[in-house]
């Protein structure tokens, strides 16, 4: 079967998942994007409400603000054949106390290894927040997220860690003013070379 098609079927697969909607308020609805061809991957946290509405991944202000740290274009962020978007989990878990919940612990284990291995194997990986970065890079617990974050470049070519882009980082980069000056410039040259197959110099 041509590698397309598997991931196709894959795709399919993982839009149909059930496997924790005991566990979800608003019900089963995976927002996921890839394509055998992406070269950028993105993974983030879990739909918020207004996605699990729409249908449509980071359609929301932290989408916005996503794209303009990378200086994505929202033809090129939504275009699968260069850039998958691959939550931690892939269903809105509810609201919480402060927010809106965990993503679910069922869907990494379950899907990523999957997802991951239909993908082109030269591939810049964006984790984005906390529990993306707890998952592919643990070794990073110890000195925070924002360390993490300012000394990017140690986790490259693989990956590249971010905070969230939700209206908190707002108030977190005023306090970091090292992230606008330093980081999102480095940002946009990595996810440009990764689209371009690392031809651009």
């Amino acid at each position: 079967m041509p590698a397309a098609s598997k991931v196709d079927l894959l795709l399919k697969e993982v839009r149909a998942c059930t496997a924790c909607a005991g566990a979800l308020p608003a019900g089963p609805r995976p927002v996921v994007q890839f394509a055998a061809r992406s070269r950028l991957v993105i993974i983030g946290q879990a739909p918020g409400s207004r996605v699990h509405e729409s249908g449509v991944p980071w359609d929301d202000r932290s989408g916005a603000r996503l794209r303009d740290w990378t200086g994505l274009s929202e033809r090129d962020f939504y275009n699968p054949a260069k850039v998958a978007l691959v939550p931690m989990g892939f269903c809105y878990p509810g609201a919480g106390a402060s927010g809106d919940l965990p993503p679910r612990p069922e869907c990494a284990p379950l899907w990523h290894d999957r997802i991951l291995a239909s993908l082109k194997a030269k591939r810049l990986i964006l984790l984005v927040g906390s529990y993306a970065l707890a998952r592919y890079l643990p070794q990073t617990r110890k000195q925070g997220l924002g360390e993490a974050v300012r000394h990017f470049a140690q986790h490259g070519p693989a990956f590249f860690p971010l905070p969230h882009p939700s209206w908190r980082s707002g108030i977190w980069m005023q306090r970091n003013p090292w992230f606008e000056k330093e980081v999102l410039p480095a940002l946009r040259v990595a996810v440009d070379e990764a689209l371009s197959g690392g031809t651009k110099r």
